[in-house]
C-alpha cells in the first residue's frame, strides 16, 4: 500500500515537473520582451516601407500575441499578402483579425475590406460583411461605403437579366441615393454616378442634380453640365451658374445668376446662393454695383446677404443706416449678429454709451455665441471703463478671458486690466515641443505607433479624434495640415480648455523659432510677434505661394523681396531666397523693420501695412476718426487688412499666453 502511494507520487511529480518543462518551454518560445517586440516590429515595417513584402508578412507573424501589437501586425499580414497578390492569404489575415479581436478598432475597416475582396467571388460572404458594419456600425463610414456594395451586389445578381423588378432599381437607388447625400465626394461617389446611369434609365430630376453636384466636385464639368440639364429648372440654377464658371462661360453664369435671384431662389439652399452670388461678383468690375444690381432683382433667399455685402462696402458715415435696415428686415437671420454689433460700435462712436450698452447687452443674452460677441463683450468693457464703473469693465473685460480665450479681444482685454499701454506684452516666450495632447500611460497603443512610425494605421485607431490627427500630421512633418486640422477642431468645442491643455501647442507650435529670435534681434522686431505674423502668412509652409505671387514662410513679393534686399544690401539671390526659410524669414524681418520705422514704431500699424500696404495704412491715419488703437482697427475699411490685424495679435496673444504664462 505504501509503495502504490509513493509510486503514485512519483508519477504524479514527474508528470508536474512534465508540465512546468512544457509550459516553461512554451513560454520561452512564445514569450517577448516589449523592446524585443518593439525591435521585430520594426524591422517589418521597415521592410514592408521597402516593399519586401514576403519578409515583412514573416516578421508580422512572430509579434507575440500578448502584444497589444498582434491584432495591428494581422492587419499588416493582409497588406502583405494584397501587395504580393495572395488574395486568399489576405482575406485570412482579415478574418482571422475580426473574429479574433472584433472589438479592435481595426476589425470594421478588416470585415469591410474582406467584403469589399469578396464581391466578385464570394457575393453572399460579402453581402453578409456589409450587412454586418451596417447593423453593427451605423454611423461609419465603413456602413456607408457598405451601402455602395450591397448596391453593387444587388445590380450584378440583375445585370444579365432583361426585366428588372421595379422593387431591385429602387433598392439599387435608394442605396446610391443615400451615399450621394452622405458623401459627394467620397471615394465611390463618382463610380456610384456611373454605375447609376449604366443601371436605371428612369432616374429623377432630384437624382439628376445630385449626380451633376458630385461631377462637378470630381471636376468633371462636361458630364455635370450634360446632367444638370436633366435636373428641374427651378432647383439646378445655382449649381448651373458653379458647372458654367467652372467651364468659363462667365456670360452663362451670370445671366443664370440674375435669372434665378430675381425668379427661383427659393427653390435653392441658402449656401448655393452664396456660392452663386460670390461668383457673380468676382465676374463684377464693380463689386458695389454688382451687388445694387442683384439686390434689384432679388424679393427672397439671398436678400440678407446682399444687404450685408451692401453694408460691408459703404463708407462709413452710413454703415449704421445700412447695418439698421439689414438688422430690422432679418432680426433672426445668419448676419443679424453681426449687424447688431455694428449697430451697436456705431453707438459707441457717436458717443452714445447709454444706447450702446443696451445694445450690446441685448447682442450678449441673444448671440452667446456668435463670432462678434468677444467684439461686444470687450467694447462693454471700455464703455464702462469711458463712464468710469470700475466693476463694470472689469467684470466685462474678465468676462471676454475666461469665455473666450483665445481670442482677439482676449488680447486687448489682458492689455486693459494689465494697464499695458502699447500693443506688445513681452518679446520673451519659452518654447515647448509638440506632443501627444492627452495625458496617456506608457501601453498606449497610439504613442507606440507613433513611435514606432507606423502613421497609417494610427488614424485607423483614433476614429474621430481630429486632435490625434493633426498629431500624427505634425509627426510626419506636415504642418500646415496639422494646425488646420486642429484649429478647426478647437473651434467645435463651446468652452475652451485651459492654456495648458497640450491641444494648444498644435494649433500654435513654435517652429523656425531660433531664425526668427536672430533675425528679429537684429532687425529690432519682437521675436513672438514675428513669429505670429509667420504662422498667419504661411501656417509655416516654406513653399507657400499665394496666387498673387507671394512666396514663401513670410510670403513676400519678389518685387518686394528685391527692394528689401537692395535697400539693406543683403546679397541675396532672390529667386532662390523666397522659397529658402531661413532667407525669407531674414527678408520678411528687414522688411517688418521698414514698415515700422516708416510708421513711427507703432506696431498695429505695421502689421496693417504688411497686408495692406504702408499707402492705404498712411492714408487711413489720416482720413479714419479714431481716439485710440482699438476704434483705428474696428474701421480699418479692407476686411481683410482688418481681420489680418486681428489675427496676427491674436496668434501673438496665444504663444505668449501658451508658452510665457500669461493669462
Amino acid at each position: 500500500m505504501f509503495e502504490r502511494d509513493l509510486k503514485k507520487k512519483v508519477i504524479a511529480g514527474a508528470v508536474s515537473l512534465g508540465l512546468i518543462f512544457s509550459a516553461g518551454f512554451y513560454f520561452s518560445v512564445i514569450y517577448q520582451s516589449p523592446e524585443r517586440t518593439d525591435e521585430i516590429y520594426s524591422a517589418a515595417l521597415e521592410d514592408f516601407n521597402k516593399g519586401d513584402y514576403q519578409n515583412a508578412y514573416y516578421l508580422f507573424s512572430k509579434i507575440t500575441m500578448f502584444s497589444n501589437l498582434k491584432p495591428i501586425a494581422i492587419y499588416h499580414r493582409a497588406e502583405c499578402a494584397k501587395m504580393l497578390g495572395d488574395d486568399k492569404s489576405e482575406i485570412k489575415q482579415y478574418e482571422i483579425l475580426f473574429n479574433n479581436y472584433p472589438k479592435h478598432k481595426l476589425s470594421v475597416r478588416s470585415r469591410y475590406l474582406a467584403g469589399q475582396k469578396l464581391v466578385e467571388t464570394k457575393p453572399h460572404v460579402a453581402k453578409k460583411y456589409f450587412e454586418n458594419i451596417i447593423h453593427n456600425f451605423p454611423d461609419t463610414d465603413y456602413a456607408l461605403a457598405s451601402e455602395y456594395y450591397l448596391g453593387i451586389l444587388l445590380e450584378n445578381k440583375y445585370k444579365d437579366n432583361q426585366i428588372v423588378p421595379v422593387s431591385v432599381k429602387d433598392d439599387v437607388q435608394n442605396y446610391f441615393r443615400h451615399y450621394l447625400k452622405k458623401a459627394p465626394s467620397g471615394t465611390h461617389a463618382l463610380n456610384v454616378v456611373n454605375h447609376w446611369l449604366g443601371f436605371v434609365q428612369d432616374i429623377s430630376k432630384d437624382d439628376y442634380l445630385l449626380m451633376a453636384n458630385t461631377c462637378y466636385l470630381f471636376d468633371e464639368y462636361a458630364k455635370a453640365k450634360e446632367l444638370i440639364q436633366k435636373a428641374d429648372i427651378n432647383e439646378n440654377w445655382a449649381m448651373d451658374v458653379k458647372i458654367s464658371y467652372a467651364l468659363k462661360d462667365y456670360k452663362r453664369a451670370k445671366n443664370l445668376t440674375e435669372n434665378g435671384i430675381e425668379k427661383r431662389s427659393q427653390y435653392v439652399p441658402d449656401e448655393q446662393i452664396i456660392d452663386a452670388i460670390d461668383i457673380y461678383n468676382s465676374l463684377s468690375t464693380s463689386k458695389s454695383k454688382a451687388v445694387e444690381r442683384l439686390l434689384s432683382l432679388s424679393k427672397g433667399k439671398g436678400r440678407d446677404y446682399l444687404l450685408s455685402l451692401k453694408c460691408q462696402n459703404v463708407q462709413q458715415k452710413d454703415k449704421a443706416a445700412c447695418y439698421s435696415n439689414l438688422y430690422l428686415q432679418y432680426p433672426e437671420g445668419r448676419f443679424s449678429a453681426d449687424a447688431l454689433a455694428n449697430i451697436f460700435f456705431a453707438k459707441i462712436k457717436a458717443h452714445d454709451y447709454v444706447n450702446a450698452k443696451k445694445i450690446g447687452l441685448d447682442h450678449l443674452r441673444k448671440f452667446p455665441d456668435a463670432n462678434s460677441s468677444p467684439m461686444v463683450m470687450f467694447w462693454l468693457g471700455k464703455i464702462s471703463e469711458k463712464t468710469n464703473d470700475y466693476d463694470g469693465y472689469t467684470s466685462f473685460y474678465e468676462g471676454v478671458i475666461n469665455k473666450y480665450p483665445d481670442s482677439y479681444y482676449a488680447y486687448r482685454a489682458y492689455l486693459k486690466l494689465s494697464r499695458i499701454t502699447g500693443p506688445l506684452i513681452t518679446s520673451y516666450i519659452n518654447p515647448k515641443p509638440v506632443v501627444y495632447p492627452y495625458k496617456y500611460s506608457h501601453n498606449n497603443i497610439i504613442v507606440k505607433l507613433v513611435d514606432l512610425k507606423d502613421y497609417d494605421v494610427v488614424n485607423e485607431i483614433a476614429g474621430n479624434d481630429e486632435f490625434i490627427k493633426s498629431w500624427v500630421l505634425y509627426k510626419k512633418g506636415d504642418y500646415s495640415h496639422s494646425m488646420l486640422v486642429a484649429r478647426d477642431a478647437m473651434e467645435k468645442i463651446k468652452d475652451k480648455p485651459d492654456k495648458y491643455d497640450l491641444r494648444w501647442r498644435l494649433i500654435y507650435p513654435v517652429l523656425y523659432y531660433d531664425d526668427i529670435q536672430k533675425y528679429a534681434s537684429e532687425t529690432g522686431n519682437n521675436p513672438p510677434l514675428m513669429l505670429a505674423l509667420t504662422r498667419e502668412e504661411s501656417y509655416f509652409d516654406p513653399l507657400a505661394q499665394s496666387i498673387a505671387g507671394a512666396s514663401g514662410l513670410m510670403q513676400l513679393m519678389p518685387s518686394t523681396a528685391n527692394e528689401i534686399n537692395i535697400k539693406f544690401k543683403l546679397g541675396m539671390n532672390i529667386s532662390e531666397a523666397l522659397f529658402n526659410p531661413y532667407k525669407n524669414l531674414k527678408l520678411g524681418n528687414y522688411y517688418y523693420e521698414f514698415l515700422r520705422k516708416n510708421l513711427e514704431g507703432y506696431d498695429i500699424s505695421s502689421v496693417a501695412a504688411y497686408n495692406g500696404g504702408i499707402g492705404s495704412i498712411q492714408r487711413w491715419k489720416t482720413t479714419l476718426h479714431y481716439n485710440d488703437t482699438d476704434e483705428f482697427v474696428e474701421q480699418i475699411p479692407y476686411p481683410e487688412t482688418q481681420n489680418y490685424v486681428k489675427k496676427v495679435f491674436r496668434s501673438y496673444w496665444n504663444y505668449i499666453r501658451i508658452y510665457n504664462g500669461n493669462e
